[in-house]
């Protein structure tokens, strides 16, 4: 039998070892990242100031990181390993023998004479590493919604309104809408979920910033997130309801494409005196016109345009959150629920007169509402699905969790409880 002589190659390893974390793309994020214009990746956790309002009712918070693209967001979570993966570094050649420990196999220091080594060739475990990273989505993606909740006081209407129009009806200047653009961007920073996302939380609240005259009368050291609100259920269908009205009395067709500056003048009110007065906020207004627009419009507003100019409202999207903001702001709970012929009747007086026929209880979301008894309806808040679908979800049988799980001790209990 023929022998092969093999050239010995040295395999050592540094100390101490450094720490190296292997993360695990999917191929998405690969491809971004090797584009020649890749985005920017965040890692983002929750500001330390929900994680404590939070602990304080009694839930544990773990801390966690995300990894976020411009679009995207990913939860990042350990998996162990039972084989350690070490990351091995070449030999620069600048190695020396007096710089390497030889051991032999029981342990023990061995001597260099006879050792046909050539440090050139040396490989060296520079980390070690027990455990990966991965990536994970949930099957329902992320909301920002639960974030933005916790961070924004509610707007009920107090305060704010009133205010004398700003020059040119209430347009905001450059330097404004710049500091605008600056505190969204500052909320959103503490929200540990990507840009896309945390904007469509924005729109979906109707949220929006305070104005200048109510931010400069406060104290300096408020958070970021005091400068903003987001506008209960009964703020949002007033101002509907008086941007509709505005609609009928200046013949703005809002079934068709409208500049939403003339919608705005439509809603001033007049002292006796003849002085313009904003019944609220212009941003509130542009929030909640933002928030049944079209695919592609909603967004826009936030930090690029100074202020929405055309705007082009989606009937489907208008039919839902016209019925659904209605049914919360008069019947919120079970104790308050109200008459389904009432609700239908009213919901059709918030729109256009040639929608009114298109008004169902199919065109709600079907866990947004249920039916206390044969003729009333209330609203289902979003707290109260999202235990629902929690509920749900421990229906699951072990074999389709297990069958879900990469953890292989998972699926031998599985086979083992079977027998």
């Amino acid at each position: 039998m023929s022998t092969q002589s093999t050239h010995p190659i040295l395999f050592t390893h540094s100390a101490p070892q450094q720490a190296f974390r292997l993360l695990e793309l999917t191929p998405e994020l690969v491809g971004l990242l090797t584009k020649e214009d890749g985005a920017t990746l965040q890692l983002k956790s929750p500001a330390q100031s929900q994680s404590q309002s939070q602990n304080s009712t009694g839930s544990q918070q773990q801390q966690y990181v995300n990894l976020c693209t411009p679009t995207q967001t990913y939860r990042i979570r350990e998996v162990q390993s039972s084989n350690s993966l070490h990351v091995i570094r070449p030999s620069d050649g600048g190695a020396k023998r007096g710089d390497i420990n030889i051991v032999g196999g029981a342990g023990d220091q061995v001597g260099e004479e006879g050792l046909n080594l050539d440090l050139v060739d040396t490989m060296t475990a520079i980390a070690k590493c027990g455990s990966t990273l991965e990536l994970d989505v949930p099957s329902g993606g992320f909301s920002a919604r639960p974030f933005l909740e916790g961070a924004l006081g509610v707007f009920d209407g107090d305060g704010v309104d009133g205010n004398s129009a700003r020059g040119d009806l209430g347009m905001r200047g450059e330097e404004e809408e710049k500091e605008r653009g600056d505190i969204i961007r500052c909320v959103f920073d503490d929200v540990p979920l990507s840009l896309a996302e945390c904007e469509r939380g924005w729109v979906e609240l109707c949220a929006f910033v305070l104005p200048r005259a109510e931010r400069s009368s406060s104290s300096s050291t408020r958070a970021v997130s005091e400068y903003c609100r987001r506008p209960s259920a009964q703020v949002k269908i007033d101002v509907w309801k008086k941007a509709m009205e505005g609609a009928v009395l200046q013949g703005i067709d809002l079934e068709k494409q409208f500049l939403v500056r003339d919608l705005w003048k439509s809603v001033l009110d007049e002292d006796d005196d003849g002085t313009v007065v904003e019944p609220f906020p212009r941003d509130l207004f542009e929030a909640v016109v933002r928030r049944v627009c079209e695919s592609g419009e909603e967004l826009g507003g936030l930090f690029d345009d100074a202020q929405m100019k055309w705007a082009s409202i989606d009937k489907k999207k208008c039919l839902q959150w016209v019925g659904e903001t209605y049914l919360e702001a008069v019947a919120p709970s079970t104790k308050t629920a109200v008459g389904r012929v009432e609700f239908l009747a009213t919901w059709k007086n918030h729109l256009p007169e040639s929608w009114r026929d298109d008004v169902s209880l199919s065109q709600l979301t079907n866990d947004s509402y249920k039916f206390p008894d044969p003729t009333t309806i209330c609203y289902v808040n979003e707290a109260d699905r999202q235990k629902l679908k929690n509920n749900l979800s421990t229906d699951i049988s072990a074999d389709t969790a297990a069958k879900k799980s990469r953890n292989w001790h998972e699926l031998f209990k599985n086979k083992r409880q079977k027998r």
